[in-house]
């Protein structure tokens, strides 16, 4: 059976990492179903998917069969996965800020990851390809070298609803698939801040922090640092997770690099010069940001990690499934040339 016989639904059709998910299979040859919440979207991101089909995967065009569904809702997913051999599990409820009650995170994620993988079983889908989080990994824990075998302290003190979101939901993935009543194999991919190029206007809310920095947004740069991925790459680690026999069982870390809000400044310095002036013009002294954090939830959370390097390891998706990520100033410059090319960012 050639990948043009073999159908894949990719759920959260119009998200970040999803359309690239999108992408990457139309280009391997398998036919895409995905879900939207709202049909009415479909003409628009018919068109997106064409666009960025010819720029990034040299495709005239992206044929995908739309269904509605909505991870809150039971109805939808049977239709979702009818047909279908595989299921790359991308939709996840994502907030800008902590929300007044964590469960307004938590219960969408959970219960919707497993109203997902619930369809698929009793579809008999082979395979199942989960989007988690590097953050149902690395929080709670007094180290600064993570993998895939370190998973994410939710009781630990600040732990916020979107930590425990993905982790509460990967989970429930994972007691599923080692339940009797599944046979199916699960794959998951736990990538850190996914940057790359966006492929409209509404773009993922990892994004946000290049936006900010190309909108002024940082004064001083907070010495924080964070694991950096490219979208694309994320997209293809979860093709390689799908197609390899070896991936079935196992969670892989989706980084490149460690990268600090001070490094991420000056390559926007060097590759967009345009936009110098709106750049942080210096390093912000720790006791400020601490100071305030006295007032702000996000400056708190923000003064929490500030010298903080957290590695995280990719060799096992390196060895494993010859992953071959581009660096994270790559995926950087890319979001910079996108968030400008569509508009998104105020002129210099």
């Amino acid at each position: 059976m050639t990948n043009q016989d073999k159908t894949v639904l990719v759920t959260g059709g119009s998200g970040f990492i999803a359309t690239h998910c999108i992408l990457k299979l139309a280009a391997a040859g398998y036919k895409v179903k995905s879900t939207v919440r709202n049909l009415e979207r479909v003409s628009d991101l018919n068109k997106i998917l064409d666009k960025a089909g010819s720029t990034y995967e040299r495709l005239n065009k992206i044929e995908v069969d739309w269904v509605s569904a909505d991870l809150t809702k039971d109805e939808g997913w049977s239709e979702a996965v009818k047909g279908c051999d595989y299921v790359m599990h991308v939709a996840s409820p994502v907030a800008l800020e902590e929300p007044k009650d964590e469960n307004d995170l938590i219960v969408p994620a959970k219960e919707g990851t497993m109203r997902v993988l619930k369809a698929a079983a009793e579809e008999g889908i082979k395979k199942i390809v989960l989007t988690s989080s590097v953050a149902a990994i690395i929080y709670g824990h007094e180290k600064d070298s993570f993998n895939e075998e370190d998973w994410t302290d939710t009781d630990a003190k600040g732990c916020s609803a979107y930590n425990k979101s993905k982790t509460y939901a990967e989970k429930a993935a994972w007691d599923f698939i080692n339940s009797d009543e599944c046979n199916m194999e699960l794959s998951v991919i736990n990538p850190s801040l996914v940057l790359g190029p966006v492929l409209e206007s509404d773009f993922g809310t990892s994004v946000e922090v290049v936006k900010r920095f190309l909108n002024g947004g940082f004064p001083l740069a907070p010495d924080i640092s964070f694991g950096i991925v490219d979208v694309r790459d994320v997209a293809q680690l979860h093709l390689l997770a799908l197609e390899s026999p070896q991936a079935s069982g196992n969670r892989f870390i989706a980084s490149s690099e460690t990268m600090a809000i001070p490094s991420i400044s000056m390559v926007l310095r060097e590759k967009i010069p345009e936009y110098k002036k709106k750049l942080p013009k210096g390093t912000a002294p720790n006791f400020l940001i601490k100071f305030l954090g006295l007032f702000s939830p996000l400056m708190k959370t923000v003064a929490d990690q500030l010298g903080k390097t957290k590695e995280l390891d990719n060799s096992k998706a390196k060895n494993i499934l010859g992953w071959q990520p581009r660096s994270g100033e790559e995926a950087v410059v890319a979001s910079a040339k996108s968030l400008i090319e569509f508009d998104i960012v105020k002129s210099p």
